[in-house]
């Protein structure tokens, strides 16, 4: 490397860093070395003179520095620099204005025709043909928006790349087209490739959103489905507990019944003064268990319909009490006519939601009443037994007693753990 070029090198380094603005991220002091180092690259494999090298190392140092004061136009600035620093530092006049057309023929729209102007061109778009290509590009991508001139989105970048690598640019020299030039075919290459995953993916995305609108037009749709599917679950889930609770009220007072009448009943003979609360406590028993009958009594309809009851939809097809007597192919002709009609099933989920909702009072009521009546008639049974014993003094309590705990060791324990006689 001769003086001058040292000299120039250092001249670059200090005018680059002090006036180049921060927006400029990639025609920097990085892409300047890029640069140079591609210049060499290319003069240490042709057959190029001593002075003809210097021309274009220091073209390859100067050929950017008009970016220190503006964008557009910055070859021309860029040459007069040049000129005035070679000027400066003793420069023959042959190789300024060599060095001038070199940083001139850098002008990407333009087509160079000396071989020194070919040789600095293949060199300043060196990365095109690089591994780095990916970085620098998206180097510039950022300058461009930091600078206001194009603001591109990675899509739109990946066009104009694509764009520039297989329309615009050429590279001129016999190095660069036999080393760059294939590295270039395989940015290009990627590049056609990622397009086409974005392109699969956006194709997958419009996909997506149609069927996304889809499912939300028909949403409306799945929710009524749902709110029949979860109100029609929950009403068969209370149909279940309140026939279990009714099955446990039926099942406590048949054993308490039964127990009475085996251990208590044989002892009225000797204890007349028993019968009356004995009465109550059955009394109250028997009737806990009709009224637990009574709520959990299943009623049946007719079981039949006429095709007028299916044009006119007037039958409910989701109970089988409707149409547990029909034949077959009556029932599936009718379930297909009700098919056909949307708001028919509609109506007919409806009507079975509402008169499950109707059975279901009626049991509730009636268990509660139930419920309140054996309340009733625990309490009524024990106020009876304790004024028996006190109206009668010579009472053997430790009898009453014992057939109390003969009672309750009668009871299943899962009875025992819900009903506790105590004394």
């Amino acid at each position: 490397m001769s003086k001058l070029v040292k000299k120039t090198e250092a001249f670059v380094f200090d005018l680059l860093k002090k006036e180049l603005p921060n927006t400029i991220v990639y025609h920097n002091h990085t892409h300047t070395l890029r640069v140079l180092k591609s210049t060499k690259e290319i003069i240490e494999n042709s057959k190029i003179d001593v002075n003809d090298a210097e021309i274009l190392q220091l073209s390859a140092l100067l050929h950017d520095v008009g970016y220190t004061q503006k964008r557009d136009g910055h070859e021309e600035v860029s040459a007069q620099i040049a000129r005035d620093f070679l000027t400066k530092e003793g420069a023959d006049d042959k190789t300024i204005k060599a060095v001038e057309a070199c940083i001139l023929a850098t002008k990407f729209d333009t087509k160079p025709t000396a071989q020194l102007e070919k040789i600095l061109r293949d060199a300043d778009s060196s990365h095109f043909g690089k591994k780095y290509f990916p970085e620098a590009s998206e180097f510039l991508r950022k300058e461009l928006e930091l600078a206001g001139v194009a603001n591109y989105t990675p899509r739109e970048w990946l066009d104009e790349n694509i764009k520039v690598l297989s329309k615009k640019h050429s590279f001129y020299t016999d190095y660069a087209l036999q080393n760059w030039q294939k590295r270039k075919e395989k940015n290009l290459a990627k590049l056609i490739k990622e397009k086409k995953k974005l392109k699969t993916k956006r194709k997958t995305e419009e996909i997506k959103a149609k069927y996304k609108a889809q499912y939300k037009n028909e949403s409306p749709e799945r929710a009524i489905q749902s709110f029949y599917r979860t109100a029609l679950r929950n009403h068969i889930k209370l149909s279940d507990i309140a026939d279990t609770k009714a099955n446990i009220l039926l099942s406590v007072n048949a054993i308490i019944i039964s127990v009475v009448l085996a251990n208590l009943i044989s002892k009225l003979d000797t204890n007349p003064y028993l019968t009356l609360p004995t009465v109550i406590f059955t009394l109250f028993s028997v009737i806990s268990m009709i009224m637990s009958i009574i709520a959990t009594r299943p009623n049946v309809t007719s079981g039949q319909f006429t095709k007028e009851d299916v044009i006119n939809k007037e039958v409910n097809l989701t109970f089988f009490g409707n149409f547990h007597k029909m034949e077959l192919k009556e029932f599936e002709w009718a379930i297909q006519e009700m098919l056909k009609d949307k708001n028919y099933v509609y109506n007919s989920l409806t009507k079975d939601l509402y008169f499950l909702g109707k059975v279901l009072e009626r049991k509730y009521r009636l268990l509660r009443i139930t419920y309140t009546v054996f309340m009733i008639g625990i309490i009524v049974s024990l106020i009876a037994f304790g004024v028996a014993v006190k109206n009668n003094p010579g009472v053997d309590l430790q009898d009453v007693l014992d057939s109390t705990s003969q009672i309750q060791s009668n009871l299943p324990n899962s009875y025992n753990n819900a009903f506790v006689v105590k004394s």
